[in-house]
């Protein structure tokens, strides 16, 4: 029994992500978001979980996957749908109703970028490109903290951010995670900023803040990978 516990919490953040995709199908964002974050909340007790208990399956590794590609696939998925909806339903041109369909671009790269971390040894203790919850917390707080100005972008704007953010997921930019194997400023310089800066960020902004911390822990680690580049460089 205690070796499924782990994959229970597991199931949980899919039952999240199930009822978060359910609001975002019907246009509520807001709930969308907390059982998101709840999804999210679910996916990192999992693992701690299983680490505290000193068990650990196959199983759960697949499953594990198939409730993040639920929770941080498709929800963000269904989210740009809905807004890219909107602003196409004004447009009476044909190809206009096909062109929500492209926001699951974001989901076929969550696919692909879950079964990459799967079968790749690298990220034990970072990533390898952008996770899947730190996308999905980013389109969905951008839908709920600034639906208004989300609705008076471009359709090509939107377009352009799928396309970026679906090669944020698959590419092979190093990104930190916030994995502490001790707490020296020297090895953890980059975790302590983005801390620093997230505290910041969500004094002056609160839940508005969502997206930019994202944008910061994006902008972090490019800064980071070329700071260790030119390090190896000279």
């Amino acid at each position: 029994m205690k070796k499924q516990i782990p994959n229970i919490i597991t199931l949980c953040n899919q039952l999240s992500g199930i009822i978060a995709l359910i609001f975002a199908y019907n246009g509520n964002f807001s709930n969308a978001l907390l059982f998101l974050m709840i999804g999210a909340a679910f996916d990192f007790c999992d693992g701690a979980t299983a680490r505290l208990l000193k068990v650990s399956s196959n199983i759960g590794k697949e499953l594990d996957s198939l409730a993040d590609m639920v929770t941080f696939g498709l929800v963000p998925g269904m989210v740009i749908y809905k807004v890219l909806s909107v602003l196409c339903e004004t447009n009476s041109a044909l190809f206009y109703k096909y062109i929500p369909y492209l926001s699951f671009i974001i989901t076929l790269a969550s696919a692909y970028r879950l079964a990459k971390f799967n079968i790749d040894e690298r990220q034990t203790s970072s990533f390898i490109g952008l996770a899947t919850p730190a996308n999905a917390i980013f389109w969905v707080g951008l839908s709920v903290c600034y639906n208004n100005l989300l609705l008076q972008f471009p359709i090509w704007a939107i377009l352009t951010l799928v396309i970026v953010f679906s090669f944020l997921l698959i590419c092979e930019l190093p990104m930190f995670s916030l994995k502490f194997h001790n707490f020296k400023w020297k090895e953890n310089s980059i975790r302590y900023i983005f801390i620093i800066g997230t505290i910041i960020l969500g004094i002056l902004f609160q839940i508005n803040a969502l997206p930019v911390i994202i944008l910061w822990y994006i902008l972090l680690s490019i800064v980071d990978f070329l700071i260790s580049l030119k390090q190896k460089h000279n």
